[in-house]
Formats: C-alpha cells, sequence, structure tokens
C-alpha cells in the first residue's frame, strides 16, 4: 500500500479542474474566461444510491466585474450528469477556443 493520501488528488474531467459543493459542480478554472456551473435540480434511487437525473448546466464567464446574471453566456437541462458534462465540456472548449 502507498503511504501517499489519495484525497488531496483534484478531480479533474478531460483536463480540467472538477469542483463539488453541495448539488453545484463548477467545471474549469477560475483563472480562464469561461467556467461551467452544473447545478444538479433533482436525483433518483439506483440501488440505494442517489443518481443526478435532471441537471441545469450554464456556461458563464469568471470576470467578477459582472452582475451574477449577466456573467450567464447558455444555459440549459440535461437528463443526467453524463450528458450535462458532455455539454458543458463542448461549450467550455468553444468558448475558451474562441478567444
Amino acid at each position: 500500500m502507498s503511504d501517499k493520501n489519495t484525497n488531496n488528488i483534484p478531480l479533474t474531467y478531460k483536463g480540467r479542474p472538477l469542483l463539488r459543493k453541495d448539488n453545484i459542480i463548477y467545471y474549469g478554472s477560475m483563472g480562464d474566461k469561461y467556467i461551467a456551473m452544473l447545478q444538479i435540480l433533482s436525483t433518483r434511487k439506483v440501488n440505494d444510491l442517489d443518481v443526478a437525473d435532471k441537471v441545469s448546466v450554464q456556461l458563464q464567464l469568471t470576470d467578477s466585474d459582472i452582475s451574477s446574471k449577466d456573467r450567464i453566456v447558455k444555459t440549459t437541462t440535461k437528463d443526467g450528469l453524463y450528458d450535462a458534462m458532455d455539454i458543458a465540456s463542448i461549450w467550455l472548449e468553444r468558448a475558451l477556443a474562441s478567444k
């Protein structure tokens, strides 16, 4: 067994950081121009495990000088976390590529 603490390894998806706070997942780096925010709206039970059912996805600007309402660039709702992460990664890649 390794003595290293694996709890300190940050979560990533397709090379970008993931941070979860309660039912909200932030995807991307605050140092970039854009991030994606995923909010789990509802869950369902699968073998005694809560699984995301409806997920709101927002592409947002990270500029703190802009009001939180005006930071939202795109928004959608997806069925399941996989579909939500898929669209979030596409939106984020495209937004960050078009500097």
